[in-house]
């Protein structure tokens, strides 16, 4: 019997047309990240599965795609005790779960070449194991912009302005920028006297749009927090205002803390210097926590239109040692990601897309015969030689038969050469959007084409 085929769960095919969608977000984030200055990188799709593990929290770790070695495993499999140690034993490599630890990886490793501080942008596909639903994927792309080598604040600034940028050229109408401070977090911890709990406060946190307030409560105290210590966290969670009520709010709740001070005074910086350059200005999330264990700054997230349902489209922050996980103390970095596929789906429930981004083939001659095929084919060259996409039918066929492959392939403007055309030295170029047709003198049609779709 023969097999349906079919693709694992969590992936997806692309045909022509969105592909042709994506290629224009791509573009114009790709655009956006050499404005500002940023140089192209990329990593292999694998890394050592040593590399990964440990970077990501308990949550990420679990998420992380393992590769099966090659030859002989069975032996390595029966010393196993459990299913991790399994995967340890039987798995040297994974699929990269991001492109910011292999970054910090490279970094590392071309440590000596690099003109620090380094600023480079990446835009691959990640892996990740996680549960299949809507705006969530086991493949994904990520568009990554970071600054390793540098402490200043104007990064955060820049990165921020980027959000912004990107979004608005998208036309994304709407869009929100979140930022906090991992520092503010962790003088949130200090207070309550339990510094060493800060991971398990921030990953309960960063769960609070998906369990509600009384989820995350329930959850700090199973994770050793007590009534008054929750009590303390939930008054943190409360704060509301614009952006100086609650900085202010956060000193005076956290003024027994100098590391919360130093993180409110570093954000309170970022988003006022940058104000006057925003169309959207950030706005301050406390509530925002991003369970990563590697952030020590600033911490950002972009979420869509509120139309949409949909999670975040981006996020970064601030690592103060990342290197140093791999041997390179010392070295700050800040970055961010785009979520593309999520940016796509909102693009896309928005119609957001204008038609160029649609669009391969602008020019359809239609293969009237062999009499007009050569002169058509020399038109068609023509119009690539200028940068314009055109197309000569593949064989002569019905007139309504070529007609329909244009309308299919959503190309707007077809040609015909017939025999009058050629006793008359002219065209009949068809806008199939409008309907309109013009006589075109071929000496012309350069001209004619050129106006209308460059």
């Amino acid at each position: 019997m023969m097999i349906k085929p079919s693709i694992p769960k969590g992936t997806r095919d692309f045909g022509p047309a969105v592909v042709k969608k994506r290629q224009y977000i791509f573009q114009t984030i790709r655009e956006t990240f050499e404005l500002f200055g940023f140089q192209p990188l990329e990593t292999p799709s694998m890394e050592n599965l040593s590399t990964l593990t440990g970077k990501y929290g308990e949550e990420g770790d679990k998420l992380i795609f393992k590769i099966l070695d090659n030859g002989d495993i069975l032996g390595r499999a029966q010393q196993a005790k459990d299913s991790r140690e399994l995967a340890t034993l039987l798995c040297e490599k994974a699929l990269r779960y991001d492109l910011t630890i292999p970054f910090a990886r490279y970094v590392v490793m071309n440590q000596h070449e690099l003109a620090l501080p380094f600023k480079r942008y990446q835009m691959q596909p990640v892996w990740r194991a996680d549960k299949p639903q809507k705006g969530r994927y086991r493949e994904f792309y990520q568009c990554d912009a970071d600054v390793v080598g540098s402490n200043s604040l104007l990064n955060e600034v820049e990165l921020l302005l980027i959000y912004d940028r990107v979004f608005s050229k998208l036309g994304m109408q709407g869009y929100e920028v979140r930022v906090n401070n991992r520092k503010i977090l962790s003088g949130l911890a200090e207070l309550i006297g339990k510094p060493e709990l800060l991971t398990d406060i921030t990953i309960s946190i960063d769960k609070l749009d998906k369990i509600g307030l009384q989820g995350v409560q329930q959850e700090l105290l199973d994770r050793g927090l007590s009534q008054q210590d929750v009590d303390i966290v939930n008054s943190f969670l409360q704060i509301q205002g614009n952006n100086q009520e609650k900085l202010q709010q956060l000193q005076v709740l956290l003024q027994s803390s100098p590391v919360a001070q130093k993180g409110i005074e570093e954000l309170s910086y970022v988003l006022n210097s940058g104000l006057a350059n925003f169309n959207s200005p950030p706005i301050v999330d406390v509530t925002l926590a991003r369970g990563l264990n590697y952030y020590t700054g600033m911490i950002v997230e972009a979420k869509g239109p509120a139309s949409v349902k949909m999670g975040s489209i981006g996020g970064g922050g601030r690592y103060d040692d990342l290197t140093g996980l791999f041997g390179l103390p010392g070295l700050s970095g800040v970055g961010i990601s785009f979520g593309v596929d999520r940016i796509y789906d909102v693009l896309e429930e928005l119609q957001l897309f204008p038609a160029t981004a649609q669009q391969s083939t602008k020019i359809l001659f239609l293969n009237m015969g062999e009499a007009s095929m050569p002169v058509a084919f020399k038109h068609v060259m023509q119009l690539r030689e200028q940068g314009i996409s055109a197309e000569l039918y593949h064989e002569p066929a019905k007139m309504d038969k070529q007609m329909k492959y244009a309308d299919k392939r959503g190309i707007p403007y077809v040609v015909i050469i017939g025999e009058s055309e050629l006793q008359e030295n002219n065209v009949s170029a068809k806008n199939l959007q409008t309907g309109q047709q013009d006589k075109v003198a071929m000496d012309d049609l350069l001209g004619y084409f050129y106006c209308l779709v460059s």
